[in-house]
């Protein structure tokens, strides 16, 4: 869903989503589009939870504020930051861990959290680590490969518990160092 109160950028998703279709009698692309449209009923579905999506967001925000409280000393673990221009609904709650500071890298962290039957993943692989666009022309990548390789994603879904959070954070301090 996207919503704003630009005109514009309003009717550029428009004709993106619907294939970009050129206005011409036939079929005609002159730019790469997409067929993301929703259906009647899942639009539906989306607007009755828009009028519970507050309670979701302090849920999320409210995960991560353990998280990070929870995980404040360890070494090494730093928690995804919100811009100062505005509030992050903390869809997922992103750390990097340094392995030479914390003792062990991410993917020691994400094992051990598998191994309690806790899942956790990496940080969402660059694009242009993406097999599909290994040919592709790039400029820069470092920051995002960093992330990647450190940055990891905690369980943060709205219906989590206390206890739950707790399990993870203390699974997750006792991460084998």
């Amino acid at each position: 869903m996207l919503i704003s109160d630009d005109p514009a950028i309003v009717e550029r998703a428009r004709f993106l989503a619907t294939q970009a279709r050129d206005p011409a009698p036939h079929y005609q692309h002159s730019t790469i589009g997409y067929n993301y449209r929703l259906s009647n009923i899942l639009a539906a579905i989306d607007r009755g939870q828009l009028t519970h999506i507050e309670d979701r967001v302090k849920a999320r925000r409210r995960h991560f504020d353990h998280y990070a409280e929870g995980l404040a000393d360890l070494p090494g673990v730093t928690f995804m930051p919100e811009a100062p221009w505005g509030r992050a609904n903390r869809w997922l709650t992103c750390l990097t861990i340094d392995p030479s500071d914390f003792g062990a890298d991410r993917e020691a962290v994400r094992n051990y959290l598998g191994d309690n039957n806790i899942e956790a993943r990496p940080v969402w692989k660059p694009m242009h680590l993406q097999p599909v666009f290994s040919a592709c022309r790039r400029i820069g990548g470092a920051v995002s490969e960093g992330l990647f390789q450190d940055g990891l994603c905690l369980p943060s879904g709205s219906s989590l518990t206390k206890d739950d959070i707790a399990r993870v954070i203390e699974t997750f301090r006792a991460t084998p160092r």
